[in-house]
């Protein structure tokens, strides 16, 4: 099969010399990028250009394509003069899932930066694919033996690539192929030598996936200067320390946490430490003559509304005697996200009678924590809340009298689809598959109608339903989502190198650098939010500790978007990097708006996640942000009035 490449490159060659047009613009570029290879006019010249800003750019956009034939137009770049063009092919090559032999470049590549991406793509690219089942586990052996050698390596930016590469292959397959004895040597040994706090972490996390708790690993990761590689060391090492920071309290009080630890930490100076140790006040079922009296002092009226609320639930768990008078005061807060707590607290004790009360709160979040019932949900199918709707959809799966509510279940799918907004899809694709549950030939009209719609999800999931109801299979008709068009170049103008500064209620001012360059679309939506004031008033309603949290949610949930379009995905070689702001998603290119913060650095997430910022100045800020908090306002600083320019 190989040898057919050179022959398919020659003749890839001549169709672009004959049809490409010349010299593309940056802006023809990303538009052509944004085009998702529909039009790959813009593409061709550039690869054919000579030119390394154009190459770059334009393998780039293939690689975020993902479409493996395309590993044709990629090959040939592999040899360009310029290390940024081999590097954004390598990558591109690992974005396709491309089979090339990755490791023949290391014989004659010597540029350290582009060495380091081969590893890297050697390691997260499945090596696998068109192995026989009984040589799957040879192969992986052989890549991870293959990147011990980048491990070796003089140039510590190599060592970090080959520690990427192995950390990806081992979060991949060492559960089911154990990494030998051998290659887990060589990374004590790194461990032990290198310093390096990206390569150290790095292979931490991969011990981690190979349940591989090196002792002498452990300890010497203890000492570093890092408090990132010192949390990665307690996590693996599963043990108790008293770390001045935050991160390191916090992950250790997660894994080795007791009753006493719990007890002793509740008043922590970091929120999220303090917040943790009540919950596991709770979930340690801790009931000894320290920890009911700290929790009981958590639980009291003058302590701030997350305390209480974390003590509520935990309250619930060890001693449900003393829970209702507080689950009763939490359920009459004028904070929601309380009365939220409040629902989960009364769920655990069963008390039916705030449960009823709190199914009708005027606030989506806190009926979705309340809803028990199928008339409960039945009575949410006429909200407008995103949220409130998928959960109510989900709550009557397998209802007895799903049929007689399949005029409301149409009501509530017709309602949505005439918002126009394809980013309602989780809350539609529910509904539809409980129409589904209960349809006959009465819907088979309605449901070829939707066969037609903009998202294809929808489309394919009314084909499947439909097939059930005639005799031949069904395909539905839409088949590729469009995306709005690419903005005009006015748009775009002072874009690159432009800056926004995020006001956080109570907490001050974050300061962030906009990746245009890594991200131009992602930036430009952000821009474009944020210049319309839509994040304004807007919460931080997903908090994970030592991972990410997330925001801008017009219905504070995962699910309520603040587009009406979804976004593409621009992944690549920025990196999900402490203080980096993404784009969430749930599946390729369904970005809607809602941005995330890494509070550490995440290395799972690159190449899956679109990076469009980073945190310049207030990362202390970023730290302290909890449940609730609010996004007061996002000024941006355009750089300067020139739009993209020609390369």
């Amino acid at each position: 099969m190989r040898l057919l490449v050179p022959i398919l490159l020659l003749a890839a060659g001549s169709q672009l010399r004959a049809q490409a047009p010349l010299s593309p613009t940056t802006y023809e570029l990303l538009r052509a990028e944004h085009l998702r290879g529909t039009d790959m006019r813009s593409i061709d010249a550039a690869l054919l250009s000579g030119d390394s800003v154009r190459q770059r750019l334009a393998v780039r956009a293939i690689g975020r394509f993902e479409q493996y034939p395309l590993e044709v137009k990629v090959i040939p770049l592999l040899t360009a003069r310029a290390a940024s063009v081999r590097r954004e092919a390598v990558n591109a090559l690992g974005q396709l899932r491309s089979r090339y032999d990755l490791a023949a470049l290391l014989a004659s590549e010597r540029d350290p930066s582009v060495r380091a991406v081969i590893y890297e793509t050697m390691g997260r690219v499945p090596k696998e694919l068109g192995v026989p089942a009984e040589a799957v586990a040879a192969t992986h052996a052989a890549t991870a033996q293959k990147l011990t050698d980048g491990l070796r390596e003089s140039d510590a930016v190599v060592r970090a690539g080959a520690a990427r590469g192995i950390e990806a292959l081992f979060r991949r397959t060492a559960r089911a192929h154990a990494p030998s004895a051998a290659v887990r040597g060589v990374i004590h040994d790194v461990i032990r030598t290198d310093n390096t706090s990206d390569t150290r972490q790095l292979l931490l996390l991969a011990l981690t996936a190979a349940n591989d708790r090196d002792a002498a690993s452990v300890a010497i990761a203890l000492r570093d200067t890092s408090p990132e590689v010192r949390r990665l060391a307690v996590a693996l090492g599963r043990q108790w320390v008293d770390d001045p920071a935050p991160m390191v309290r916090w992950q250790a009080l997660r894994v080795a946490g007791t009753c006493a630890r719990a007890a002793s930490l509740v008043r922590d100076g970091s929120e999220h430490v303090a917040l943790l140790a009540i919950d596991q006040l709770g979930d340690l079922k801790c009931t000894d003559a320290a920890s009911l009296p700290a929790l009981a002092a958590e639980s009291d009226a003058k302590r701030p509304w997350r305390y209480q609320a974390h003590a509520a639930v935990a309250m619930a768990k060890v001693a449900p005697a003393r829970a209702p008078t507080l689950v009763q005061r939490l359920s009459a807060s004028s904070t929601w996200q309380a009365r939220v707590y409040a629902a989960d607290a009364a769920k655990l004790l069963k008390d039916s009678a705030v449960l009823r009360t709190l199914a009708l709160d005027a606030e989506p979040n806190v009926v979705i924590a309340a809803m028990t019932t199928p008339q409960q949900a039945l009575r949410a199918l006429s909200s407008t809340h995103a949220g409130l709707v998928l959960a109510a959809a989900r709550q009557l799966k397998g209802y007895a009298g799903l049929k007689s509510a399949l005029p409301q279940l149409l009501a509530a799918f017709d309602r949505f689809t005439a918002m126009q907004r394809a980013t309602m899809r989780d809350p539609r694709v529910a509904l539809l598959e409980r129409i589904a549950e209960v349809a006959d030939g009465s819907t088979v009209v309605w449901m070829r109608e939707r066969l037609r719609d903009v998202d294809p999800a929808i489309a394919g999931s009314a084909a499947r339903a439909l097939s059930t109801l005639v005799p031949e299979p069904v395909k539905s008709i839409t088949q590729e989502y469009v995306p709005p068009a690419f903005p005009g170049a006015e748009e775009l103008r002072g874009l690159e190198g432009a800056t926004a500064t995020m006001r956080l209620r109570g907490l001050g001012d974050v300061e962030l650098a906009l990746r245009f360059d890594d991200a131009p679309m992602a930036v430009h939506t952000f821009v474009t939010l944020a210049s319309a004031g839509k994040f304004n008033g807007l919460t931080f309603h997903r908090i994970v500790p030592n991972f990410v949290i997330q925001g801008g949610s017009p219905g504070a949930d995962e699910v309520d978007p603040i587009t009406d379009t979804f976004m593409r995905d621009e992944v690549g070689l920025a990196r999900n990097a402490r203080g980096s702001f993404g784009i969430s998603t749930r599946g390729r290119d369904t970005g809607d708006g809602q941005i995330y913060v890494n509070l550490v650095n995440n290395f799972r997430l690159d190449h899956d996640y679109t990076v469009f910022a980073n945190v310049t100045r207030g990362l202390d800020l970023i730290d302290r942000v909890q449940e609730g908090d609010v996004i007061e306002s996002i000024t941006v600083r355009r750089a300067s009035t020139s739009a993209p320019r020609r390369p």
